[in-house]
């Protein structure tokens, strides 16, 4: 029997997971709920949910991969005793997967243009906002130049998987999460530089009671998302990772190092926007706008804004590109373990398909833009997007836990298996009786947010 593959090290692992966790979600909406919902109030109960609720998850995910030594279908299967009742769950964590990527690509793509048009001058010659939004127009509203971009993505996320593990997925997700700690820091350093940065710093992180007394229910159902989402978890892209590593170190221990590292990136983005907006006057609560025609307009009007746009696109590029390539490591290791494909073929029948269910998520801001399955001014990406956030993630989340709530000391045991922090044995009523409820009450909320609000 072929030896399963693993990674070289535990910085492999822990880059891996982080890249995975890292994204988007970090860098926009995370100031955006920030400065919303009541700027340090937020950040507090953002952090004590984030233990509460995204810390068992993810040790439930990773002891799922490391106890199954499978990708999730297989891990599933191999500790439920080949149970058929848990293959329908199973494939339904999975799928969430998948369904992320075919949106996920089409958004890395407008960041690997945008990170090209500093560095090629285009953006840097653009005379005013008018013109940066017609050129955002032209990206999206093109199908040959956005999908392009969306396939230089897969192209490039496959071209990685397919060398190795350890050579080309491990090496590669180091060497650009390394880089993408370096650019925020040098960021961030450069925002608190700003005439604006203190005012910024403050509306950012100081508790605004006011803000946060307007929607008390709203900040905390913002916050308990957020710890939720941040961390990727419900799809099983977690779990695969889990399996690749060896038992010398506790899964609560590397859990906790995971999710401190995604809350840096988190409250630098943070610390990156927010003095800079203040500095021009920019409203912070624009969304994806603010990335793509907000902060382009205010690089074009300060020193070195050619340099700092290139830096900033060329970081939120290597956000994007480790989670595409983790997620991918994920289908392609279903592949491998399920069907028994070659990594070679394995990584090119995951590019392949990832890139044609690709395509109408880029179609839908041209040829089909008139598509709006959650009503007017919504696009195929929204859906996309509604189906992941709002569904597979929390209720793949559940399923984990549900699983896991009648195995519990094979949990225990798998977790604290190793060196670290051990996970809480006493925690069983919590987690058998509260955690699901917590995951019911965020789908549920996703809801109620998207069809019934105010």
């Amino acid at each position: 029997m072929k030896e399963r593959e693993s990674l070289a090290t535990r910085l492999g692992f822990i880059m891996l997971s982080v890249g995975c966790a890292v994204g988007l979600g970090n860098v926009w909406r995370f100031p955006f709920v920030t400065g919303k919902y009541g700027g340090g109030m937020f950040v507090l109960l953002y952090l004590v949910f984030l233990m509460l609720f995204g810390f068992p998850v993810l040790v439930m995910e990773l002891s799922l991969g490391r106890a199954g030594q499978a990708n999730l279908v297989g891990s599933i299967r191999n500790l439920s005793g080949n149970k058929k009742c848990w293959s329908v769950p199973a494939w339904i964590i999975f799928s969430g997967s998948l369904l992320l990527m075919i949106y996920y690509t089409t958004v890395t793509g407008w960041l690997l243009a945008y990170a090209g048009y500093y560095l090629d001058g285009t953006l840097a010659a653009v005379q005013n906002a008018g013109e940066i939004e017609t050129q955002f127009n032209s990206l999206i509203g093109s199908p040959w130049r956005s999908g392009g971009y969306m396939a230089a993505g897969v192209v490039l996320s496959t071209a990685v998987c397919a060398v190795g593990l350890r050579s080309g997925v491990e090496k590669v997700v180091k060497i650009m999460m390394l880089l993408l700690f370096l650019l925020v820091f040098i960021l961030a350093g450069y925002a608190l530089t700003q005439p604006g940065a203190a005012e910024g710093m403050k509306f950012y992180l100081l508790p605004d009671w006011g803000r946060f007394s307007k929607d008390i229910g709203g900040t905390v159902f913002a916050a308990l998302g957020q710890a939720f989402f941040t961390l990727s978890i419900g799809v099983g892209s977690m779990a695969i990772f889990g399996s690749y590593i060896s038992k010398e170190r506790s899964l609560a221990g590397e859990s906790c190092i995971i999710i401190l590292l995604d809350t840096v990136i988190a409250l630098f983005a943070g610390v990156i926007i927010f003095p800079i907006c203040f500095s021009s006057n920019v409203d912070v609560n624009s969304g994806p706008a603010l990335i793509f025609l907000s902060l382009p307009n205010i690089f074009r009007n300060i020193s070195g804004g050619r340099i700092l746009g290139a830096l900033f696109f060329i970081f939120l590029s290597c956000a994007a590109l480790t989670t595409v390539i983790a997620v991918f490591e994920n289908l392609i290791a279903l592949l491998i373990d399920e069907f028994k494909f070659k990594r070679i073929w394995a990584s090119l029948t995951v590019g392949a398909g990832v890139g044609i269910l690709s395509i109408p998520c880029v179609l839908g801001f041209n040829i089909w833009k008139k598509v709006s399955i959650l009503g007017n001014g919504t696009t195929i990406l929204d859906f996309e997007d509604f189906l992941v956030s709002q569904n597979l993630l929390p209720i793949g989340a559940f399923l984990l836990v549900l699983f896991w709530r009648t195995r519990w000391q094979a949990f225990i045991a798998e977790a604290n298996t190793g060196k670290g922090l051990r996970f809480p044995e006493k925690s069983l009523w919590y987690c058998k009786y509260v955690l699901p409820v917590l995951l019911l009450v965020v789908f549920v909320w996703g809801y109620k947010e998207l069809f019934w609000k105010n």
